[in-house]
């Protein structure tokens, strides 16, 4: 659900009184009275962000609109189509009106109230002019040559004609506030709009928006009140009411903004064009996303763009929901529900997740004001201690870590305190320290090398008043030149609330809350460790990838000619087996003799299995003759108690082999009297005393093939200790992901058992994901559970194998991968 629907927000619009036609409305300051400049001091860092200067005055009324600037290029590295969408030198409004209240007049009031100086252009086939703009006929009239802007607000019929007279101009970008496209099902007109603005070289922003709020082009491009308060993150929504909330918002919160952009369906522009713009934007130095729902085929694109960004990008992703896990057949399809795989390609993308709204811009905040956090230490000074119990209990919440000050600084932390206060962290200096014991820690804390970040947390009293707080913090940022983050939190009155913008203006973020402050030095720092992190070769296929890739690809081809959609365990184990992944050797026996041939082979015991397209989950069938050591045991423990008939030692000699291969067909007809049984399984018994795991993949709608990674065996379902990655991906990035399950102690050797061998893990999840997206156009889930990992130097081994081909009714590919 992109913008809000222009119908119906023009109605609500209308009960508001405006200013007439012949002249434009009187300026309507924003919540908290007129923009105020911020007053940056020239002493302090230069990590210090400042905000840049407030929008000039309102323009005086035009009779008609002067010419634009020469043509000016991008700067180098800026996106050459969105340049001039977001930096416009001429505006048209098609579909201006003279009716106060209605869309098309308000984008033209606002045009003016924000003090645009480019060329603006109302479009009405019938005035004469808007708010005392000279009006046009159509956008083929008007005297420029190109376009940069066009905004429509015309109703959804008219749109087609308008975008095929805007494209004659060269119109660089179309924002389309009109609603009634693809969000009501309406689909093939925006589709049509998108193509006819391309022959042009065009791009649209929507269609069902609320418009463009950019404060560097001091353009108010939209039906929202005003410009948003300045600073230095861009605000990415596809929600336009939200937006439109989020620009009063910003006077009230301070929460400054270079532009606030709203994407609504996302015919075209998306979120990762808009990362890639506002990655090279001078003027903004942190991206912030409300992302509803990245479309399909097209999360690639937004991991490329996210890792390429090299600023802070934080993201909500609202309206997480498990997406196709009730009719998943396998294991994985059923544990992969939207919220893991947005986390992992955001984890993958170097994207921050924000948990609620407010996280998002109290810590968009933070990061466009401060520099990203070099190292896990933060020192907390309070003068309460209170506040500071509770900024440890935050600090642990949000992963940030408050350990216990070295003891040559706590020595340098006492000499600002009275003999009653602490200097352990956080470091109560307490009320009677005043204005100076913060300014003396403050420094000690900047000064240190153990330190990386700082949290001033002030409580109010009558002893200190919250302005000379302020003084003192002000006073050390602009005499101390060093890089660490400094937030602040002010608990208290008026008198707090008002000392508290004077820091804001010389860029550090003070917040109302210690989580909140907590919170924004955990964004810091997971800031700094994606600009660490160095990605290598993600996607460079290993040797014999193609040669892998023709025998899956064969495996997959018979299986379709045989009307499968489902390949047999063997012909799954044989496909990974191909990439390199250890699997169990194994044979398919059609008769009793051909069991008891293949058994000897292998040598006993053996474990035997259905092998049928219609019966996936074998045990529930009674398919499967095997146990392995302990596992009727363990069963029992966690309540899941396997069919009396699996907790055999395998099947140890000939006679075992043919009553295992009769019993067996007989249960799964039983189970199932129309499956078809094309034989039975005969293969190796795994080596005991390994620990099952699980590596699985389903194949997102959005993000393509993902590789799921937990604990395995029959008790992933129970657990769904699991973590995802966006596939392919490297040895490395199967390595991080390892201690992401809350199981992690098992494979490093808990309670006395051997390290199990997880650079074999790392590399089979790696062959694994380059494995599904190989055959992305082929597999829709696949799953290799159980595999045994054994000991350090003793490898793995693939023991059970699902997969479950695509439906090529249905086919839509995602991209290949370019940096990941």
């Amino acid at each position: 659900m992109g913008g809000a629907s222009s119908t119906a927000l023009a109605a609500r619009q209308a009960s508001r009184p405006r200013g007439s036609a012949a002249t434009p409305p009187a300026k309507r300051e924003p919540p908290g009275g007129p923009k105020q400049a911020a007053v940056p001091s020239p002493s302090l860092a230069a990590a210090r962000a400042q905000p840049p200067p407030p929008p000039p005055a309102a323009v005086a009324v035009r009779a008609a609109p002067s010419r634009p600037p020469p043509v000016q290029q991008p700067p180098q590295g800026v996106r050459a189509d969105l340049f001039r969408i977001f930096n416009p030198r001429s505006i048209a409004v098609i579909g201006a009106s003279q009716k106060p209240g209605s869309v098309g007049n308000q984008v033209v009031s606002n045009l003016l109230q924000s003090g645009f100086k480019g060329a603006l252009y109302p479009i009405n086939p019938t005035a004469p002019e808007i708010c005392g703009v000279k009006a046009y006929k159509s956008v083929v009239d008007i005297p420029e040559q190109t376009l940069d802007l066009a905004v429509y607000t015309v109703p959804e019929k008219a749109v087609l004609g308008c975008a095929r007279d805007a494209a004659q101009k060269g119109t660089q970008g179309h924002v389309v506030i009109t609603s009634g496209f693809s969000e009501v099902g309406n689909a093939e007109p925006e589709r049509e709009l998108v193509e006819i603005c391309a022959r042009s070289g065009g791009r649209v922003i929507g269609p069902n928006v609320i418009g463009l709020l950019l404060n560097g082009a001091c353009a108010n491009a939209s039906f929202a009140p005003y410009l948003p308060y300045r600073g230095r993150v861009a605000l990415v929504s596809q929600s336009g009411a939200l937006l439109i909330a989020l620009d009063g918002a910003s006077y009230t919160r301070r929460f400054g903004c270079s532009s606030m952009v709203s994407l609504g369906n996302m015919a075209d522009v998306d979120m990762a064009d808009t990362v890639d713009y506002y990655a090279q934007d001078e003027g903004t130095a942190c991206i912030a996303l409300y992302i509803e729902g990245i479309k399909s085929g097209k999360g690639r694109r937004f991991i490329e763009a996210g890792r390429a960004a090299g600023k802070p990008i934080i993201a909500l992703k609202a309206g997480v929901s498990a997406h196709g896990a009730a009719a998943a057949a396998s294991h994985t399809g059923s544990l992969a529900g939207a919220v893991k795989i947005y986390e992992a390609a955001f984890g993958q993308a170097k994207v921050i997740r924000a948990a609620n709204l407010d996280e998002l811009l109290d810590c968009s905040q933070a990061l466009s004001m401060q520099p990203a956090m070099a190292g896990d230490n933060v020192v907390v000074i309070t003068n309460g201690g209170g506040i500071g119990v509770l900024s440890s209990d935050s600090a642990e919440l949000h992963g940030v870590a408050l350990r216990t000050a070295p003891a040559e600084l706590q020595e340098k932390f006492r000499q600002c305190m009275p003999s009653f206060g602490s200097p352990k962290n956080p470091v109560d200096i307490t009320g009677s320290s005043g204005s100076k014991g913060y300014e003396d820690a403050l420094e000690v804390a900047l000064d240190s090398e153990w330190v990386h970040g700082v949290a001033i947390l002030y409580c109010e009293t009558a002893v200190t008043k919250p302005a000379a707080i302020t003084e003192a913090l002000i006073s050390v940022l602009q005499t101390n030149t060093s890089k660490k983050p400094v937030v602040a939190c002010y608990v208290g009155g008026s008198e707090s609330s008002d000392a508290a913008k004077v820091p804001r203006k010389h860029g550090v973020p003070v917040y109302d809350n210690p989580e909140k402050a907590m919170c924004a030095l955990s964004a810091l720092r997971q800031a700094a460790k994606f600009a660490e992190r160095v990605d290598t070769g993600e996607s460079t296929p290993f040797a014999g990838h193609e040669r892998a890739r023709a025998t899956a690809l064969d495996i997959i081809g018979k299986a379709r000619a045989a009307g499968r959609r489902a390949l047999t365990e063997i012909e799954a184990e044989h496909l990974l087996a191909a990439y390199g992944v250890p699997v169990s050797r194994a044979e398919l026996a059609r008769t009793e003799e051909e069991a008891v041939g293949i058994a000897r082979q292998l040598g006993y015991p053996v474990v035997m299995k259905i092998v049928s397209p219609q019966i996936l989950h074998k045990s529930d069938a009674g398919g499967v003759r095997y146990a392995r050591e302990g596992e009727g045991l363990r069963a029992l423990l966690t309540g899941v108690l396997l069919p009396l008939r699996e907790l055999s030692v395998g099947v140890r000699d000939d006679d075992g082999v043919y009553d295992a291969f009769r019993e067996i067909k007989a249960s799964c007809r039983e189970y199932k009297p129309d499956a078809e049984l094309l034989g039975v399984l005969v293969g190796e018994m795994a080596p005991r005393g390994g620990t099952e795991v699980i590596v699985g993949s389903v194949n997102d709608p959005t993000f393509g093939p993902t590789v799921m990674f937990g604990l395995g065996g029959i008790f992933v379902e129970v657990l769904k200790d699991v973590t995802f990655r966006v596939a392919p991906f490297s040895t490395s990035t199967a390595q991080e992901m390892l201690p992401e399950i809350r199981s992690h102690a098992i494979l490093a050797g808990a309670r006395g058992e051997r390290p199990r061998d997880t650079g074999a893990l790392a590399e089979a999840i790696s062959r694994f994901s380059h494995a599904v997206y190989d055959l992305r156009d082929e597999v829709a889930e696949a799953d290799a559970n159980p595999v045994m990992v054994y000991e350090a130097g003793k490898g793995l081994r693939a023991v059970d194998a699902r997969i479950i081909l695509r439906d090529k009714n249905n086919l839509v590919a995602p991209p290949p991968p370019a940096l990941h």
